[in-house]
């Protein structure tokens, strides 16, 4: 019996019929976790644009997002579908739908598999069949390998499981082209490189959580120095894979000035981390979340120079 169904029924589980309808759709947007899928959003219209090296056909950027959203908010409820037991137990996301009863298990479970079915078909019918199978690919990723394989088990949990952030940069490509390319690929590292040191700030300050449900997370295995070490390790190669674009042609001198004004603050701040954490400093002073913070406004702005680029070129 997992941790949630070890719960009275009057905190998890109990009847949804009693529940407001406003409630229980707000539970179901829930599901699909929108503030990630903001972010999933914000690499994959930029290169779009890229792709065009233009504006893109609105049409095609409004049916991409539609399907993006589907895709993602269909792993994102599969995700909490698996983990609810885990979920339960942790501050962080002891509010979340299933949890709460606001939504039934095999009701978040229905609702995820259906998304994902309806973001395939869209995408293969709407935008073309090439975005729709890695839309698929990055659901079944998500879901299956970091979610039932790799999160419980190793520390390389997020890192290899980041994979699936990635494909939102092929989708966005593939979308207006039909085909990939180095650009869309080094875009695709660029995030992959991104996702560990974006993480694991937040894992540092929300280690208690995942030790008390054994999830480890680096920071839960090792000390915040060493996290702290990796965390520079990843940023360096991450700012110079995406410095790459601009020597192979695909950009010019606006994004590579925005990659090297961002980045470099980056890595102010990821050298700036490691020095506290190397100090022995801990809790609030330790700062682990300015990182985390400034992280998705790197991606932000990165981004938007990459859609800005083709106009000033």
């Amino acid at each position: 019996m997992t941790a949630v169904e070890s719960r009275p029924a009057g905190v998890v589980g109990g009847s949804q019929a009693h529940r407001p309808i406003g409630a229980r759709v707000m539970g179901f947007v829930a599901l699909t976790k929108p503030r990630i899928i903001e972010l999933l959003l914000i690499t994959t219209v930029p290169v779009m644009f890229l792709a065009e090296q233009g504006v893109p056909d609105l049409w095609l950027v409004l049916a991409t997002c539609f399907g993006g959203y589907l895709s993602a908010g269909g792993a994102n409820a599969l995700n909490m579908y698996i983990d609810r037991d885990i979920d339960a137990l942790m501050a962080r996301t002891s509010q979340r739908p299933l949890v709460t009863g606001m939504v039934s298990p095999r009701e978040g479970l229905a609702f995820g598999i259906t998304l994902g079915v309806v973001a395939t078909l869209w995408f293969g019918l709407t935008v073309n069949w090439l975005s729709a199978w890695l839309s698929l690919g990055a659901l079944l990723f998500y879901v299956v390998v970091y979610t039932m394989i790799l999160k419980r088990r190793t520390a390389q949990n997020i890192v290899w499981g980041g994979i699936a952030g990635c494909m939102p940069v092929l989708i966005g490509w593939s979308a207006v082209t039909d085909s990939m390319s180095w650009a869309a690929i080094i875009l695709f590292l660029v995030i992959f490189f991104w996702t560990p040191p974006h993480y694991w700030p937040l894992s540092m300050k929300v280690r208690d959580d995942y030790a008390r449900v054994g999830v480890p997370m680096l920071p839960v295995l090792v000390g915040n120095k060493a996290v702290a070490r990796q965390i520079v390790s990843y940023s360096w190669v991450m700012v110079g894979v995406s410095l790459l674009l601009q020597p192979l042609g695909y950009t010019g001198w606006f994004y590579t000035l925005v990659a090297l004004v961002t980045g470099g603050w980056w890595l102010w701040e990821a050298h700036a981390l490691h020095a506290r954490a190397k100090s022995g400093v801990t809790g609030a002073k330790l700062k682990e979340m300015r990182l985390f913070h400034w992280s998705i406004t790197y991606v932000s702005l990165l981004f938007v120079a990459v859609a800005v680029d083709p106009f000033l070129r």
